[in-house]
């Protein structure tokens, strides 16, 4: 009779671990992307200002550079998936919480942690200030086109889609920095539409 316990050390590399499923990283950071491409709704929900509507304390040029650079760090989140690829990239089946679990070296661990402790502060950032930027739309302080508005909706459809086509988590990795890098551009152009 076959030892598994003996024929399971010998195949196991001694250096890697079982790590947490990658894609507990991955959906986190495409909801912060979301969080940022909800931008879009003003252009459809948006109300007149009423004059004692509350408005936050902050500038809004403060809230469109912190999101920007928000964006900017998502890219990098994205980059580093795209780092560890055994974590992260070597997965054709669907999005599925189970699915995913792998052995991998120390450093691809350091990329998850790393990933998953920038991906929760981004969080906040980037709702707080996505925020602000909508009160701003609505309060007439920020004015962008019907275009801007429509290239934030074509990201979160990118986004619905990769949900609705179970798309495999390599794909959800590079659509993610393809996202991050539209995300960065359509927040420059916002702040061409604020009036000082």
């Amino acid at each position: 009779m076959v030892n598994l316990h003996k024929a399971f050390q010998k195949s196991v590399d001694y250096n890697t671990r079982v790590a947490p499923d990658p894609l507990t990283a991955v959906l986190p950071a495409l909801s912060v992307l979301a969080t940022v491409a909800s931008i879009s709704l003003m252009n459809w929900i948006a109300e007149e200002c009423e004059l004692d509507r509350v408005r936050p304390k902050r500038k809004t040029s403060a809230a469109l550079q912190n999101l920007e650079r928000c964006c900017l760090a998502l890219q990098g989140v994205f980059r580093r998936f795209h780092k560890a690829q055994s974590l992260f990239k070597e997965h054709d089946s669907p999005m599925k919480f189970g699915m995913h679990g792998t052995r991998v070296s120390q450093s691809a661990i350091k990329i998850y942690h790393s990933s998953i402790d920038d991906i929760a502060s981004m969080m906040v950032v980037a709702s707080q200030n996505s925020y602000e930027i909508m009160v701003a739309i609505e309060d007439g302080i920020i004015n962008p086109p019907d275009d801007l508005f429509f290239g934030f909706g074509e990201v979160q459809e990118q986004i619905n889609s990769l949900f609705l086509k179970r798309d495999t988590m390599q794909s959800a990795v590079e659509v993610g920095l393809q996202i991050a890098i539209k995300l960065t551009a359509l927040v420059k152009q916002l702040k061409n539409y604020h009036k000082v």
